[in-house]
């Protein structure tokens, strides 16, 4: 379509013409995300051109097929120029019934609308999304002129209008929020915004509280959560991560938080209208899980059981076992495990290592007491032979994550660590920590101890402990070879060590005293026991 012909009816007061010229150019590019650069300077003219017509006072229908051209252009973020103003800005924020500004940012337009007047205001915020994520330009004015002010009071009102309105309201919130830590800032301390988006979920997820940090259980019949408010759940989740990114205890401190745990546990143990939208709503709890201070997590253990559960003092555990769900869903998926799996790895981690009853319901689940010794612990397809899969990745934040959780299962204790994974698949982390020459970490545990099953006591002595495991006889390859051949075989092996050694492809490393690695010559040089000869 000839973009010159356009820009010229731009100029006319002719809504008619401009909405059927408008409307053409929308259908033929309404999936367009790449365009012409020799056009660059046409689609620019067209945005002010179109600014221009918002300004004025035309009708309900001209306004939202301009700003659906508008919409189409702000996918490219070089033309934003016209749009990323304090003039353009101000333009779209009043369309959206934002009454944005630097002072007064509190009030809200949000009378009675016609089906016409509500489609000029879903589309003035998906614009006002477009820009925000595609200009610096655009951040800097929507922080200028308190846009995030503007969204808090139409979110506080619960008056969002329909589905679509409330949705991009959240989202232009969660982009705010990302991509402005000033804005962030505001949103936490002046705003009260963490509160505010909890009141959202409240309302989004019809909750009814029947504790202080208890939500009424939905029941094996309950329905999904339709759809809509499944993706105003999601978007008010993305807003709530950002937001407690940093410490958040000067709004509501503790109190707030917990009731944050509550709301994501009971959305653990919701479903929605499809697998994958439950896995995603299940995601989005687990990040914002992760950044919350591990002391809340006991929100998620601290409910009535159905039977007891005296093991493990009485805890309810299936939002734990929501989440040992979800870890092993990912890991079988077997892509994406840096940003798919390390959040839930991290956050169970995270659980076990300050919460008894958490480590030691995952324990049972994940490291049970050991029968099978006579296969490799990584081959098989429990949780555990998974886990320890991973703790050879080639991805060193995964195979950090997977190794730190079985090793704060295992209490941090060396022994019990390799015990379940081999030597050889715990190197890396041992070696990270300092712990080549056994010992523990840092953090206390109870002491609460470890059985052993009758097959693992009388297999022990056999198991090999590189490979954890016990092998198999295997023959001898020298067993027939002459003292010649032995010495000619060694030596061999000597001669291909040092010119490695010399070419720098490997380097000799020992271990020292305190369980680190070392050059060779430099972990020999030191005494390996005390020199004195007394008994």
């Amino acid at each position: 379509m000839d973009l010159n012909s356009v820009l010229s009816k731009l100029e006319t007061n002719n809504e008619e013409e401009i909405k059927r010229l408008l409307h053409q150019y929308n259908v033929e590019n309404s999936r367009t995300f790449t365009f012409d650069p020799k056009e660059e300077d046409l689609r620019s003219r067209l945005c002010q051109g179109l600014l221009t017509v918002l300004g004025r006072q035309v009708g309900s229908c001209c306004q939202s097929t301009c700003l659906e051209t508008l919409r189409i252009l702000s996918r490219d973020k070089r033309v934003l120029g016209p749009v990323g103003t304090r003039e353009g800005m101000l333009v779209l924020a009043g369309l959206a019934r934002l009454q944005a500004g630097e002072e007064g940012g509190d009030s809200l337009q949000e009378d009675a609308q016609t089906e016409e007047e509500e489609r000029v205001v879903v589309e003035a915020l998906k614009c006002l999304c477009n820009v925000v994520f595609n200009s610096v330009a655009a951040q800097q004015v929507g922080a200028d002129v308190q846009l995030a002010r503007g969204l808090c009071a139409r979110l506080h009102a619960a008056r969002a209008g329909c589905h679509e309105v409330g949705l991009f309201s959240l989202r232009l919130l969660f982009l705010l929020s990302a991509l402005r830590p000033d804005v962030r800032g505001g949103l936490q301390r002046e705003l009260h915004a963490v509160g505010l988006l909890t009141e959202v979920l409240e309302r989004t997820l019809d909750l009814r509280w029947v504790g202080p940090y208890e939500v009424a259980h939905p029941g094996l019949q309950a329905l999904p959560i339709p759809a809509e408010d499944n993706e105003r759940a999601m978007e008010a989740l993305k807003a709530l991560f950002n937001l407690t990114l940093s410490d958040t205890s000067d709004e509501g401190g503790d109190h707030q938080l917990r009731l944050v745990t509550a709301i994501m546990r009971h959305l653990l143990m919701l479903k929605t209208q499809t697998e994958d939208k439950t896995e995603e709503a299940h995601s989005h709890a687990i990040n914002l899980l992760s950044n919350l201070p591990v002391s809340c997590l006991d929100v998620l253990i601290d409910l009535p059981v159905q039977g007891g559960q005296e093991e493990y003092s009485g805890k309810n555990m299936d939002a734990v076992q929501v989440l040992l769900d979800f870890m092993e869903k990912r890991i079988d998926k077997g892509a994406n495990y840096k940003e798919g799996l390390t959040p839930v790895l991290s956050l169970l981690t995270e659980g076990s290592r300050y919460h008894r009853e958490i480590r030691r319901y995952i324990k049972t689940q994940v490291l049970p007491p050991l029968k099978e010794v006579k296969v490799r612990p990584e081959i098989g397809s429990t949780v555990r032979n998974k886990l320890v899969r991973l703790m050879t990745h080639v991805d060193m934040g995964v195979k950090q994550s997977a190794a730190e959780f079985l090793f704060v299962l295992c209490k941090e204790s060396v022994d019990h660590l390799l015990k379940y994974t081999g030597y050889g698949n715990a190197a890396g982390l041992l070696v990270a920590r300092g712990l080549l020459a056994g010992g523990r970490g840092e953090t206390l545990y109870s002491d609460d101890e470890d059985s052993d099953t009758e097959e693992y006591k009388s297999a022990k002595p056999f198991i090999n402990p590189i490979t954890g495991h016990v092998e198999e006889p295997m023959p001898n390859p020298i067993e027939d070879m002459t003292e010649e051949q032995k010495e000619y075989e060694a030596q061999k092996l000597v001669n291909m060590f040092d010119k490695l050694s010399r070419q720098q492809l490997i380097r000799p490393m020992g271990v020292r005293r305190d369980g680190t690695l070392a050059p060779l010559e430099e972990a020999l040089r030191q005494p390996t026991a005390d020199s004195s000869d007394s008994d």
